[in-house]
């Protein structure tokens, strides 16, 4: 399976304290990838490097076989999206506004914003379903709204690679479905590469072709959902007893916890 942004023995660190350690990756082109793994096991911070957000403290993040490290700031803008956890917007920013700041980095000084920019983030807006919102204010949109404008201005930066830390975070289960159908049109309508972090294993299922699973800063197991998210990983990873259930009158595939094991309970 090919991959245009890859990690190579990538070490991450905050204050010299290493939260990401000698990790390999590889996402898989034209697929929904789910990071999923316990609070505090590094998958945000992964995010952080695999974008330039956080420089390694070791190894490397390739894209297109080149190391961030040698591309500028607009040519990883160009290619890599990514939408962190929470995202504030100015105070009364509008939609449409908010929309517009994902061509900034196809955007030159010379140029003006022009026909082909503003059909763009029409289009954007529609795909996203929130055309009819362009002119509102930002902080008056319900929390599956606001999410809808965040991922419509990712859309709008029109790049093959789109990664979200928790889109899902603090909205309810309604307001995730609907973000995550989104999430998998990108992929199905749009033909882009999502990496996304998830909490939930049951929608990760769902939603995403391919997971990778984290504990303490390394990857225990990546591939196929439906191969990798089994009971005993289920167990080795989040301490967890559980059974995978493989129900189409429920939707598909569904993670049941039963309890928790000896070693998390104490």
């Amino acid at each position: 399976m090919s991959s245009r942004l890859q990690a190579r023995g990538l070490t991450l660190a905050y204050d010299g304290r290493r939260i990401v350690e000698g990790l390999d990756l590889d996402v898989p082109d034209g697929e929904v990838t789910a990071i999923i793994g316990p609070n505090g096991c590094g998958k945000s911070t992964l995010l952080r490097g695999l974008t330039r957000v956080l420089t390694p403290a070791a190894g490397e993040v390739l894209l297109d076989g080149t190391s961030l490290r040698r591309l500028s700031t607009r040519s990883i803008a160009t290619r890599l999206a990514l939408l962190p956890q929470s995202p504030e917007a100015p105070a009364g920013i509008t939609v449409a506004d908010l929309v517009s700041r994902g061509r900034h980095p196809h955007q030159r000084w010379f140029a003006q914003f022009s026909a082909d920019d503003e059909e763009i983030v029409r289009e954007a807006l529609k795909a996203t379903g929130v055309e009819d919102l362009a002119h509102t204010p930002v902080e008056e949109l319900s929390g599956g709204q606001r999410q809808r404008a965040w991922l419509s201005m990712t859309l709008a930066q029109q790049t093959d690679l789109v990664l979200l830390d928790e889109p899902t975070t603090y909205l309810d289960l309604a307001h995730q479905l609907e973000v995550l159908e989104l999430i998998r049109d990108l992929r199905d309508a749009h033909g882009r590469t999502v990496l996304m972090v998830l909490h939930d294993i049951s929608l990760a299922l769902r939603y995403a072709s391919q997971v990778v699973v984290m504990k303490a800063g390394r990857i225990v197991a990546a591939g196929p959902s439906q191969e990798v998210i089994t009971p005993a990983l289920l167990e080795e990873v989040f301490g967890l007893h559980a059974v995978v259930l493989d129900d189409d009158t429920l939707g598909g595939t569904h993670v049941l916890p039963l309890g928790l094991t000896r070693s998390r309970r104490h």
